[in-house]
């Protein structure tokens, strides 16, 4: 899979295309990638996607949407589906200002737009002037064709990126799995942190986790850890410490690695979350916080096993 960070170092011919954000690459947006994979390959073409960074609604309303997934995870997801080609095109308020008519002219230059496959309620463009049958329009002159496909739904309704990041940051994770496909993840480079978790025997990995991913509520969660091919259960806290700071401002992720000890300083741990145990508690002592560890602990063995 070649993964473009810009449309402007891209060039095809005949390519299959879909456009969108995309976050989360969940079970929703998995049916019209399938269909787009299996539809292409038939016609011989690349099959392309072509998604965003920032969120567009960010950059249109200023305000922060912290997302479900980095531009190189979507990237990663897409390629596990099948995808050839994957570009991020920068979001900026002169693109937003570009109409569908210039946008989609760019896209048949660039691309070579053969066939364009959209959701149900996707539009592009300035003001969004460009739906479904604009685009089909705007395809009759420039030589594309126009494919909608339904949305996806279950007995929650249409599955959403918007509403899978309301889920993450309720700290619903069971449900946020059952709509993504798999379970939500967050990870980074193992760093130095404050070193209490040796002074009571559960030494922590700290990660530097990407800030502009939504993050679960502040807790502890049950999780499985990502060591390059290994796999490991890991007692999971995301939040302030309050027992030893509470003045922290900017919440930490720590994970407590189940039968495990070795430095991993300057690696990457991912997680993926299982299920949330508790809410993170202040301890009037270090031992109430030690026996509640414990119980952490063996209620993750106990979830994962």
């Amino acid at each position: 899979m070649q993964h473009y960070h810009s449309l402007e170092t891209a060039s095809f011919q005949n390519s299959w295309l879909t456009i969108g954000v995309f976050d989360g690459v969940h079970r929703g947006h998995g049916e019209i990638i399938r269909k787009l994979i299996r539809d292409a390959h038939a016609h011989y073409a690349p099959a392309v996607v072509l998604t965003f960074d920032p969120h567009p609604a960010s950059v249109l309303t200023g305000r922060e949407i912290r997302c479900l997934t980095t531009p190189d995870e979507r990237a990663d997801l897409l390629a596990a589906l099948g995808v050839d080609v994957v570009i991020t095109q920068r979001f900026t308020t002169d693109l937003s200002t570009a109409t569908a008519h210039q946008y989609m002219s760019h896209l048949k230059e660039t691309l070579g737009l053969s066939h364009l496959l959209i959701g149900y309620d996707f539009a592009l463009g300035k003001g969004r002037e460009g739906n479904a049958a604009r685009l089909s329009e705007i395809g009759r002159e420039l030589g594309y064709t126009v494919e909608v496909v339904p949305a996806l739904s279950d007995e929650s309704g249409v599955i959403s990126s918007t509403e899978i990041r309301k889920l993450v940051s309720t700290g619903n994770i069971t449900e946020v799995a059952k709509l993504l496909g798999y379970p939500y993840r967050l990870g980074g480079e193992v760093i130095h942190g404050e070193g209490r978790g040796k002074t009571i025997n559960f030494p922590t990995a700290n990660i530097d986790y990407p800030k502009g991913k939504v993050m679960p509520p502040n807790g502890i969660y049950a999780c499985w850890a990502h060591l390059g091919a290994e796999k490991l259960m890991a007692a999971t806290n995301i939040g302030l410490n309050p027992t030893f700071t509470p003045e922290r401002q900017v919440p930490s992720l720590e994970a407590y690695l189940l039968d495990f000890d070795r430095d991993i300083y300057g690696e990457t741990l991912q997680l993926e979350f299982v299920a949330r145990l508790r809410d993170e508690l202040k301890f009037t002592s270090v031992e109430a916080l030690v026996e509640k560890i414990h119980d952490d602990v063996k209620q993750t063995r106990a979830i994962l096993s």
